[in-house]
């Protein structure tokens, strides 16, 4: 028997800043949810931890007009892990909070968690500015976070949509991504490989782009696949694997390994 209250047995008054169980079905996305990539790995085994240990922490909600709907307000990452795990009911804590004021917790609650990464974080700073006509001072204030650090994420959506892409693909860090504005937008894919290449540090970067607007551009190394690379694909697949297992799927997995490749033979039961 669950120990917290289903939504049926409790009136509007008494659920404010109690926690409740609510219909999954109940539940619908904040709007202004900064967070737009779940990694399918971490998804699975955060279903897992909640099979096993049930959700530790409950989400936050607010009761929409109509009466019979809550908007999400965090825990964006635990109600898709319940869904996985097809349960009915999530725990959560209902809370009063206007439109705006939602979104605000919204993106303030990842910034906080650290859940975002760095180009998540601008759009969502941007979403803020734009729907709710907010100025850069007003949005560092209601965030508790510098204005001029709102200016310099905001600086990074000056980069084409495909350059953003690769910053986060080739694994550049805020700074670096910032330091590429300073190059004309053609000379920003080569540079994106060099540094990450290269695995040039923040300061080398910056050397790096300052040789290039001096007219001194090193030549691009390619960089080779090292064993250690190859490790952590290897190392990845394998926690797949243990994920499954964890979750109850009994697969088999055999490897075997030559001077030139390993490989693997992976069966999954449908049933």
């Amino acid at each position: 028997m669950s120990i917290f209250q289903k939504t049926q047995n409790v009136s509007q008054s008494n659920a404010v800043n109690k926690v409740i169980e609510i219909p999954i079905c109940s539940i619908v996305p904040n709007p202004a949810q900064p967070r737009v990539i779940f990694d399918d790995y971490e998804l699975s085994r955060l279903a897992v931890s909640i099979q096993q240990n049930g959700i530790l922490q409950p989400l936050t909600v607010r009761r929409l007009e109509n009466g019979i709907s809550y908007e999400l307000i965090a825990g964006e990452r635990r109600l898709r892990a319940c869904k996985l795990l097809n349960m009915s009911y999530v725990p959560c804590i209902i809370i009063e909070a206007s439109t705006k004021d939602s979104a605000v917790l919204a993106v303030l609650e990842n910034l906080q968690r650290a859940d975002l990464n760095y180009m998540e974080e601008a759009y969502a700073i941007k979403n803020l500015i734009d729907y709710y006509g907010l100025t850069q001072e007003e949005t560092a204030a209601r965030l508790g976070i510098a204005q001029s650090t709102i200016a310099n994420k905001l600086r990074l959506l000056k980069l084409t949509d495909e350059e953003k892409a690769m910053v986060l693909r080739f694994k550049l860090n805020e700074r670096q991504a910032r330091a590429l504005l300073r190059l004309e937008s053609g000379r920003r894919k080569g540079a994106i490989e060099h540094i990450s290449a290269n695995q040039l540090n923040t300061v080398q970067a910056d050397r790096y782009i300052d040789e290039l607007l001096a007219g001194k551009p090193k030549q691009v190394v390619k960089k080779k696949w090292s064993f250690k690379a190859v490790n952590l694909y290897i190392n990845t697949f394998n926690k797949t694997i243990d994920a499954m297992k964890e979750a109850g799927i009994n697969c088999e997995a055999r490897r075997s390994k030559t001077e030139e490749f390993m490989e693997y033979v992976v069966k999954i039961p449908l049933r």
